[in-house]
């Protein structure tokens, strides 16, 4: 028997969180500043959740390792928010959001958590209005709207091509209210290196000052971590260099279970890789399926051409290129979700024909010339110009695109030194987001109690494959919208609790294990760099368990990563001392953690045995080289206690997906 309990209330979908909502304990007004609360991560998970405790009265402690909120990652996304609003009258409802959601998914994810999502969905776009967030505009003035893969409505609200930083600008600007106030005390440049339990509830954690190196003690009637996704476990990753998977591991290793971290994105529309010295991948925004078409050309002599820089891609004739997309999913184009473009987009390289002259010759155009025709002649029509010239429809059509992706098309080329208004964008497939992460309840709360997960740190939302422009979605609704309920019933029994000491065994015990690492780095005494180590464990994750797993590579990366392992903690070279700021040592501190989590991954995707969203085993495919899933042996969430530093001892808890207001099937874009 499962001892998980993921707290679904009864009743109809539809009602679900209104009615729980209405039954839970509550926090007096005069009683929260008594209650203090730890928040881990300020992205807009951690940033709407501390802005919103604080409003409510709580004293609210908020740690970033970066040197400002505004520099979570959360900034870099670039394409939009999705809510359900159907201000384009095509259809959209709370009920296709959260359908479209869980079919994303591929019907891996909990019913009544999607359909809590969708519901407040709406809310958020409202709330970021009023904090001035800078949404695209209709003509009439009504809030614009784009599609995403997977949908076939109108849903993303967007910020130009910089949704996630205006949107983190507004959670900022309400968590730097708080701060003004005094009910925020913000930490920036520390990290959270373990959490504290007393008598089994999260009761603080032991951060370190990156600046000064110090150790320090910090308590808390309650912790919540909303520090992102594990990416860089890869190491090259769309994630920024600093995205680690540090804070949820440590809560794991304490007793927090962790779910489904087999379940990776990766993103079809990235920059591909260039060369062996890259640190990092660029995404580009998944809004340009909107306009661009994706192809590559039909014949191999063609793609060998190209590679070779004997040809140009606007000298491929429009019968000789493949736009494969559209080709082998009709009903949904160059808009498929994420898992089906990517996997389309490796299968015509792995045949041969890739169009970038890299290591793998891995690459596929993204080409806007259809569009910018389209727009142009549209725009020139507009203007009264009904015989206009090539010349006028092109420069009309680039102006159009202008508006809607400019800061994209100059990012591209300021990057490739290719300018994507007149040939078509490189792209392929790279490791973006993690649908896996702590395991939480419907109130967000990890095994530990005490200890609440938010946005891409916990499983909850998006099954095996998240849509895009989901992760905004999720991040402000958890923080802005669940949180404040879910966090006040559990402190509603701490009202008499009175202030946490931190000068207590538990306390001790925690620092010195957070020391004795530390210290186990630098006395070390290895002739190999951190990054030497790391890279070495990406090339693993990526080759074994990237976007095609099957049991041998599997079994493999287990071993290999075991062998890394101990190679690591046996040869590291950490320079410095641990009272100073030593970038070195934190990395360090995060590889150990990849290490572990890496196995993890590899194990789960083992005993997945089906194919479902961002986790793809070769062994289970149907004819067409579609997704295989097993839902008679496979329909559960599967979450991973720790028991110790040997990971292949860990142990596998399942939590049965129960499917009441949808119908499950097959995933079909076609």
């Amino acid at each position: 028997m499962s001892v998980l309990d993921s707290k679904i209330p009864e009743g109809h979908i539809s009602q679900k969180w209104t009615d729980y909502k209405n039954h839970l304990k509550l926090v007096a007004p005069n009683n929260r500043p008594k209650i203090d609360v730890i928040v881990v991560g300020t992205g807009l998970a951690g940033a709407s959740a501390a802005a919103s405790l604080g409003e409510m009265g709580y004293n609210v402690k908020a740690f970033c390792f970066q040197d400002s909120p505004r520099r979570a990652h959360s900034i870099a996304a670039q394409g939009g928010i999705n809510a359900a609003k159907n201000y384009q009258n095509d259809g959209d409802s709370i009920f296709r959001l959260f359908y479209d959601t869980i079919k994303g998914g591929d019907y891996r994810a909990r019913e009544a958590n999607v359909h809590r999502l969708a519901e407040v969905s709406g809310n958020i776009i409202d709330q970021c209005v009023a904090q001035g967030v800078p949404f695209a505009r209709e003509y009439g003035g009504l809030l614009d709207n784009r599609s995403f893969g997977g949908t076939q409505v109108q849903r993303t609200f967007y910020a130009a091509g910089q949704t996630g930083q205006q949107l983190l600008l507004g959670a900022y600007s309400a968590i730097s209210r708080q701060i003004g106030l005094g009910r925020v005390k913000m930490y920036n440049r520390h990290e959270m290196l373990d959490i504290v339990k007393v008598d089994g509830k999260a009761r603080g954690i032991i951060a370190r000052n990156l600046i000064t190196g110090a150790i320090e003690r910090h308590s808390g009637h309650a912790v919540i971590i909303a520090t992102g996704g594990y990416g860089n476990v890869y190491f090259l990753s769309t994630n920024a260099m600093g995205s680690n998977v540090t804070a949820a591991w440590k809560i794991h290793k304490q007793g927090a279970y962790f779910a489904n971290p087999c379940y990776v994105q990766i993103h079809p529309t990235c920059i591909p890789v260039h060369g062996t010295n890259q640190s990092k991948l660029t995404l580009m925004s998944e809004s340009l399926r909107n306009s661009g078409r994706i192809w590559v050309p039909k014949k191999k002599e063609d793609a060998e051409a190209i590679r070779a820089g004997k040809m140009k891609p606007t000298q491929i004739a429009e019968e000789d290129r493949d736009y494969y997309l559209e080709r082998r999913y009709p009903a949904f184009g160059n808009l498929v979700p994420r898992d089906v473009a990517s996997r389309a987009a490796k299968e015509r390289c792995d045949a041969g024909f890739g169009i970038e002259a890299n290591d793998t010759n891995e690459g596929v155009y993204l080409d806007f010339s259809s569009e910018i025709k389209s727009k142009g002649k549209q725009a020139a029509y507009a203007q009264g110009i009904h015989n206009a010239t090539e010349e006028q429809i092109i420069a009309l059509g680039k102006k159009w695109v202008e508006e809607k992706y400019g800061n994209l098309f100059q990012m591209y080329e300021k990057i490739t030194d290719e300018n994507p208004y007149e040939l078509p964008m490189k792209i392929y497939p790279a490791v973006h987001y993690t649908m896996g992460g702590v395991w939480v309840d419907y109130n967000l709360q990890s095994t530990i109690p005490g200890c609440f997960v938010a946005g891409e740190a916990n499983f909850s939302d998006h099954g095996a494959n998240r849509l895009g422009a989901s992760a905004l979605m999720q991040g402000l609704a958890d923080g802005y919208f669940v949180l404040p309920y879910t966090v006040s019933d559990y402190l509603a029994n701490e009202i008499r609790t009175g202030q946490i000491p931190t000068n207590t065994p538990e306390f001790d015990e925690a620092e010195k294990r957070v020391k004795d690492t530390i210290n186990q780095f630098l006395n070390n005494n290895g002739s190999r760099s951190v990054d030497h180590f790391h890279k070495k464990l990406g090339l693993i994750m990526w080759n074994k368990v990237g976007m095609g797993r099957n049991e041998q590579g599997l079994k493999e990366a287990i071993a290999e990563i075991d062998q890394l392992r101990a190679e690591f903690y046996k040869d590291v070279y950490v320079p410095g001392s641990a009272d100073e700021l030593n970038p070195e040592l934190e990395k360090a501190l995060r590889v150990a953690d990849f290490m572990e989590l890496g196995q993890l991954m590899a194990m789960d995707a083992l005993q997945r045995k089906e194919s479902c969203g961002g986790h793809f085993r070769e062994e289970y495919q149907d004819a067409e080289g579609e997704t295989l899933r097993d839902d008679e042996n496979f329909k559960f969430v599967g979450a991973w206690e720790y028991k110790g530093s040997d990971i292949n001892q860990s142990q596998l808890h399942k939590e049965e997906l129960n499917y009441e207001f949808i119908k499950i099937a097959a995933r079909n874009y076609k």
